[in-house]
């Protein structure tokens, strides 16, 4: 076994949040054993959330690994308080977020730290690419997702992604404009819409999003419409609450939905076909996408309106939504 770098040589801190997804994070953690290249030293630190029944059980995965590898615990429960708890320790000045269920591929760390080299300016943030795990049977409901709802790579061109695009899941971020900004928002915005806020913020002191299509994780999980209903109904709670916060923006979720309620049935024939066929063919392309488009938010629009609506009554002093492990941990 090759020696541990000392925590003064670290130039990348690799925080990944957890909740209850063992098996899981053994995989990714085995992953971070695997990484090649001369990119730099890095450390793991692994954020467990408050909620996590077994710590013991994450802390011996941690065990006899050949990088530096901490636990730590967010404050109160929720992404961005573990995300928070991870970057206030880290001991490099570069700070990749990731998650329990997303396997790094064998040069992430390499891809990640070459970028922030050649783009040392301390806005600039890298965006890696995630992909579902090959192992995963992907359905064209999961290959719809990856078309601006749960991501949105297909519609960046060039390297210049937008702060609309920085991605929990795999994005890395100077140290310095963490501080700056006090991290994320782990009282009103717990999980869901958390990064995005912090790189709105963050936009206004100039941040720059660049994707690096070579950083990439496979996202280990299969993701079915039922699940993506239930979770709708927080996105819709979340989204609320984040255009509150910043009332300039226009609530993206609620506009899709909107609109697409607002419309004539759709019958979705199309939407078998999205996996082979993409939007740009001509003639048969836009047809076979805006069918199973409109199919999917007409599907999913019920639940997502419902939930907005029982907030917007509540009125916006509502108390605080809860986390609910089912739809707020996807990795769990």
């Amino acid at each position: 076994m090759r020696p541990r770098p000392r925590l003064s040589d670290i130039d990348l801190s690799v925080i990944i949040s957890t909740l209850a997804n063992y098996r899981g994070l053994e995989r990714v953690l085995d992953g971070y054993d695997d990484q090649v290249g001369e990119g730099g030293k890095f450390e793991v630190i692994v954020a467990l959330d408050r909620g996590d029944p077994e710590p013991a059980r994450v802390e011996a995965l941690l065990a006899n690994r050949p990088y530096p590898a901490r636990l730590v615990r967010g404050a109160i429960r929720g992404l961005s308080a573990n995300r928070n708890a991870g970057w206030k320790v880290a001991a490099a000045p570069l700070v990749l977020f990731t998650d329990n269920d997303t396997i790094p591929s064998p040069r992430l760390v390499t891809e990640h730290l070459e970028w922030h080299r050649r783009w040392p300016e301390p806005e600039v943030a890298v965006l890696g690419h995630v992909r579902w795990a090959r192992e995963v049977r992907v359905s064209a409901f999961m290959h719809w997702l990856d078309h601006g709802i749960q991501f949105d790579y297909p519609a960046i061109e060039g390297i210049e992604a937008g702060w609309g695009r920085f991605y929990g899941a795999n994005v890395s971020v100077k140290r310095d404009l963490l501080v700056r900004l006090d991290g994320f928002d782990e009282e009103r915005l717990p999980y869901l819409y958390e990064d995005l806020d912090f790189a709105y913020r963050a936009s206004r002191l100039g941040l720059q999003v660049l994707y690096n299509r070579a950083a990439e994780i496979e996202h280990l999980r299969e993701v079915d419409f039922e699940f993506w209903r239930r979770r709708s109904r927080r996105l819709a709670e979340v989204e609320r609450v984040f255009v509150r916060l910043h009332p300039e923006l226009r609530p993206y979720f609620h506009d899709l939905f909107s609109d697409a309620a607002g419309r004539a049935p759709a019958r979705g024939r199309g939407r078998a076909l999205i996996k082979r066929i993409p939007r740009s063919m001509p003639l048969l392309g836009p047809y076979v996408w805006r069918s199973a488009d409109l199919y999917y938010r007409q599907a999913i629009a019920p639940a997502f309106l419902e939930a907005w609506g029982e907030r917007a009554a509540a009125g916006e002093g509502a108390a605080p939504y809860e986390l609910e492990p089912a739809t707020d941990w996807p990795g769990s």
